[in-house]
């Protein structure tokens, strides 16, 4: 897609800084149980955020965030609740600037296509599509249309990640040949609802086996390895244990008998996937939901003059001091020096809200895309790239842990953007 400038998008400069100037950006949110209604009191914390609508199929959860709009701006918002498509009617209003979809997996392209096809942006909870034709359709949708499609991938704004990403802008590890991650949390407490049955997530892995939630990890090491920037993915595999984790869970929660400690899952405990770069480089990804374990994202930055641990949180640089040895130092020291900037200037503000302030980050930079009528930071392409990781690792297990070519999202534009 072209680059959307303001000058070009609304026919000049003058123009643009009158738009911004002069109205609110406008946002309708589609989604408002946990995750929604969370982002929404975000967007009403940032100035010149409008919420003329709000969409869910549940009425109690529609109210809830109706009566809070209301209760802080004064307005209440326009509900929308006959059926699962009734985002169709909110998408078409002319009154607003973006849709913002927070909804179960299976939504998110539908309700982005509906925005960008009613000129609206669209801005999309991970993953922004679950199949490899949904992701193709986001980037063909954006490109005729000129309109942007924006993941909202949290971790890309964690101060650790930023961290990260100033120390390799700043030649700290030299060449970047490797890095590794993956989303390793313990989320068997919401796989199945209070009366035993499989909530939204957990029909996902009863059918499906590959690495069904790539993002978080995917989005930082891809923009440190300027993937769709200077390099792409080229090719993957992909392979999975058996699958335990659920019916232990299940057996010990809900009873041996129970069906959902019977049922077969398809999701394998522990997935592991390797890609590699066009110009050489390698990824190591892996997932694991539904076993015992602290959280971690288990991120490693491997460079020719450094690493890096998300781990431990340590950080090594080769010296040519021969006493400094094989030794993990202290981060501490780097933030004072590498401090990202825009952590620098908003840490205080970032700090009171969810996931270390990666919320707060995300929704900034996208409402201030769409004020100034450009391109979203996370664009179609990086949505479309981080989001075929769940597909395509699908394909490969089914394959017998094959080798599976990586679309190239960006018809060759990765090459000089």
């Amino acid at each position: 897609m072209k680059q959307i400038y303001r000058r070009t998008f609304l026919g000049g400069a003058v123009a643009s800084a009158a738009w911004a100037a002069a109205r609110p950006v406008r946002i309708g949110i589609v989604g408002v149980g946990g995750r929604g209604y969370g982002l929404l009191r975000i967007l009403l914390d940032l100035e010149g955020v409008e919420i003329p609508a709000v969409c869910d199929i549940d009425t109690k959860r529609l109210a809830r965030a109706q009566d809070f709009v209301e209760k802080t701006r004064g307005k209440r918002p326009e509900g929308y609740s006959r059926g699962e498509e009734d985002f169709r009617r909110l998408a078409e209003r002319t009154d607003l600037d973006a849709v913002l979809c927070a909804t179960s997996w299976q939504w998110h392209t539908p309700v982005a296509l509906a925005a960008m096809r009613a000129s609206k942006y669209a801005a999309v909870e991970v993953p922004a599509g679950v199949t490899l034709e949904q992701c193709w359709e986001l980037v063909k949708t954006s490109e005729q249309t000129r309109m942007p499609c924006m993941m909202l991938e949290n971790v890309n704004y964690f101060r650790n990640v930023m961290l990260v990403q100033n120390m390799i802008d700043q030649g700290l590890f030299g060449e970047v040949v490797h890095c590794a991650g993956g989303y390793h949390h313990d989320t068997r407490f919401l796989a199945f609802l209070q009366n035993g049955e499989s909530s939204w997530r957990t029909k996902f892995a009863e059918k499906l086996n590959g690495n069904l939630y790539p993002t978080h990890p995917i989005g930082p090491i891809a923009r440190w390895m300027r993937i769709n920037h200077g390099d792409r993915f080229a090719r993957l595999v992909s392979m999975s244990t058996v699958s335990r984790g659920f019916n232990a869970y299940a057996a010990r929660k809900l009873g041996p008998a129970h069906e959902s400690a019977t049922r077969r899952y398809a999701q394998g405990d522990v997935n592991t996937t390797l890609l590699k770069t066009e110009r050489g480089y390698t990824v190591a990804l892996g997932y694991e939901c539904q076993t015992p374990r602290p959280y971690d994202l288990a991120f490693r930055v491997q460079g020719t003059k450094g690493s890096y641990s998300g781990t431990l949180e340590k950080i090594y640089v080769e010296s040519d001091d021969p006493t400094q040895g094989e030794k993990w130092s202290d981060l501490q020291p780097y933030y004072d020096k590498y401090e990202h900037p825009m952590w620098k200037q908003a840490v205080s503000a970032a700090g009171r809200y969810s996931h270390g302030g990666g919320d707060f980050f995300v929704l900034r930079d996208f409402v201030e895309a769409v004020r100034q009528r450009s391109q979203t930071p996370i664009d179609v392409y990086d949505s479309a790239t981080w989001s075929a990781i769940f597909p395509l690792t699908i394909q490969s297990v089914a394959a017998g842990s094959s080798t599976v070519e990586f679309p190239d999202f960006t018809g060759g534009k990765w090459r000089n953007a």
